[in-house]
């Protein structure tokens, strides 16, 4: 009898030992209970801090996984947190039951895999990584956030925080200089700078993959 495949997602922070451990800590609790919350729903396993600058949990399907890391992304972003995550999303086995209250004394080769491949994609300069059963959807995912990867990481946060936490609540320009009470030429030069129409069409590119998980 084939084993059902759970998808399994990772996440550790980088360069968490060159930040201060206490704050960094208390906003990584902060982000990951608050997508707990929001996304309750679509998560089988709570995504859970293991290791201090980690966490692992088990999302209902690869849409909703995708979803995570979006809400993830942005989160961090709403929150005026200077933190950057590494994700390895696995489709796999688990051999123990899953424990819907806690990632926590689960098994099997998915989560080996997936804990193997945060490990050593340490050395990387992606940040996403994807293997699931779909060769041909599992290249897809890192191709496209390997452009994610270019755009979100580009973005300026110390300064502009506020700018883009509004472009991604609001997305239309015009929105969002007046919500800031600026000109709207001014945010409408920015809007081309920070690419956030691109960032907004790769979001939809992302979740035309998750909805077609077997195309």
């Amino acid at each position: 009898m084939k084993k059902k495949r759970y998808f399994i997602l990772m996440a550790d922070i980088i360069g968490s030992r060159a930040t201060k451990q206490d704050k960094l800590m208390r906003d990584f609790k902060k982000i990951v209970h608050t997508i707990n919350h929001v996304y309750q729903r679509k998560i089988l396993s709570p995504l859970t801090i293991t290791l201090g600058d980690e966490f692992q949990g088990i999302a209902i399907d690869l849409n909703a996984t995708l979803e995570l890391i979006i809400a993830l992304e942005e989160q961090i972003i709403e929150q005026h947190v200077q933190m950057k995550l590494r994700y390895v999303l696995v489709e796999g086995e688990i051999d123990t039951p899953i424990n819907n209250n806690i990632a926590y004394e689960m098994l099997g080769a998915g989560l080996t895999e997936a804990r193997q491949m945060l490990t050593n994609d340490k050395s990387s300069n992606s940040r996403f990584h994807f293997s699931i059963q779909n060769e041909q959807q599992s290249a897809a995912l890192n191709n496209i956030f390997n452009i994610y990867q270019s755009i979100v990481d580009d973005w300026k946060l110390e300064k502009d925080f506020e700018l883009i936490t509004q472009f991604l609540k609001l997305k239309d320009y015009k929105l969002v200089a007046e919500k800031l009470e600026k000109d709207r030429s001014l945010i409408w030069r920015r809007e081309k700078t920070i690419k956030i129409n691109e960032y907004i069409s790769l979001k939809k590119v992302i979740q035309y993959i998750g909805n077609h998980q077997h195309v």
